[in-house]
């Protein structure tokens, strides 16, 4: 069941596209590039210029790099980490920069079943100022003094802590200086993905990341106020990240940027042996696309099995582990309501795990852990019990043919 989340995972992760300029003669430039390759069947990473010839920049796979294709620019001046395919950084180190490195560079992952772009990153090497030029900077001591009492505006980290299976958390942005009204307000999580856009008095929808949809807001009147904070609704896991505010005048200069450290701790639920059922709640914007998939996996104690599965708008029993059988039930409407929560029927100490569900389709991937703690009763205590010894049982998971890339 494993591999097929991760084949979901390789056809439906969103490809993203950034920039980095370096200047002539820098050392290196790392170009960066993450996706879970842990479980997939012999994956290669290709870094690709797809505008020379032959376009191989560097090619890595399980036993190491295989350079016999790379184009003879590159020579020496490329590497990955050797654990890559174990961690999903997949990032190039680039050394020796030349103005011929600018360019576009892909990141793919190939399997026996596919490949998929993940993403690409130009890359602009400029030439170095020339040395009358650097006189010019002392020119800038002026706009240092200007931005002194402005530099709390920039670059401050704040941390937000906040537990899944809250409403919503906020992410604070706040500031005295008044702003103009063609100022543009852009929310971003680390990854480039656009989690709010705020533009010409109005929210920006169009703008925003599949993920983000229907899970955000700004207040009314934040020019006025200067309160440029963000609402997130219903934070997982899954949003454990770093967030960046960002406001840019109507020129494209950046005139505050901050960032939010958003730390969601995981979901505790604890329920005493012998009660009737228990729920595993996870709750998240309704309305989702019709191809969601929704798996309900015991991660901990291992081996990690299927507890319960949700595919093309129906349970699947018949992928779900015998342990699990004809004890789950999901809520009717799920996709509708984005009420997704589990109810676990006759819960033992045997329950006692670690469940993750998985929400993915073609433009979602969304997730949240829970610690399940089911206490013995009182009558048990001299009981002796192998708590979840599931090694006799065969996960009858299959991966679903229909699912190959």
């Amino acid at each position: 069941m494993k591999m097929f989340v991760m084949f979901l995972i390789i056809t439906h992760v969103s490809q993203h596209v950034s920039a980095v300029d370096m200047n002539e003669g820098d050392q290196f430039v790392l170009l960066r590039c993450e996706f879970p390759t842990m479980e997939l069947d012999f994956p290669t990473v290709m870094w690709s210029r797809f505008d020379l010839s032959p376009s191989t920049v560097h090619q890595h796979q399980q036993e190491g790099d295989e350079l016999k294709n790379q184009n003879q620019l590159y020579s020496s001046r490329t590497s990955m980490k050797p654990d890559a395919l174990k961690t999903g950084d997949l990032s190039l180190n680039l050394t020796q920069l030349q103005l011929s490195d600018s360019g576009t560079y892909t990141c793919s992952v190939r399997t026996v079943r596919g490949e998929r772009r993940v993403a690409d990153v130009q890359l602009q090497v400029k030439e170095r100022f020339p040395s009358w030029a650097k006189a010019l900077l002392v020119l800038l001591i002026v706009a240092v003094g200007l931005l002194v009492h402005f530099r709390h505006y920039f670059m401050s980290v704040q941390h937000v802590e906040g537990n899944s299976g809250m409403e919503s958390v906020q992410l604070p942005c706040e500031t005295t200086v008044r702003l103009p009204e063609d100022v543009r307000v852009e929310w971003n999580d680390i990854q480039y993905n656009n989690v709010h856009v705020y533009q010409n008095g109005s929210d920006k929808p169009e703008e925003q990341h599949q993920d983000f949809k229907g899970r955000t807001e700004m207040k009314r009147d934040l020019l006025k106020t200067g309160d440029l904070s963000l609402t997130l609704k219903y934070p997982t896991d899954w949003d454990r990240r770093t967030f960046t505010c960002t406001v840019y005048s109507r020129e494209g200069n950046i005139l505050i940027k901050k960032l939010v450290k958003l730390q969601v701790k995981d979901c505790q639920v604890e329920v005493k042996e012998g009660v009737e059922s228990v729920q595993l709640p996870f709750r998240t914007t309704g309305d989702l696309p019709e191809d969601t998939t929704v798996w309900w996996e015991c991660e901990e104690p291992k081996p990690e099995v299927t507890t319960h599965l949700y595919l093309n708008g129906s349970d699947r029993p018949g992928e779900q582990h015998q342990f699990y059988r004809d004890r789950t039930e999901m809520k009717e409407n799920l996709l509708k309501t984005g009420d997704l929560s589990l109810t676990l029927k006759c819960p033992t100490v045997r329950d006692t795990g670690t469940y993750v569900c998985y929400v993915i389709s073609q433009n979602i991937w969304r997730m949240k852990t829970l610690m399940l703690n089911v206490k013995k009763r009182p009558q048990d205590k001299d009981e002796t019990v192998d708590i979840r010894n599931r090694s006799s049982f065969t996960d009858p998971t299959p991966l679903m043919a229909d699912q190959s890339v």
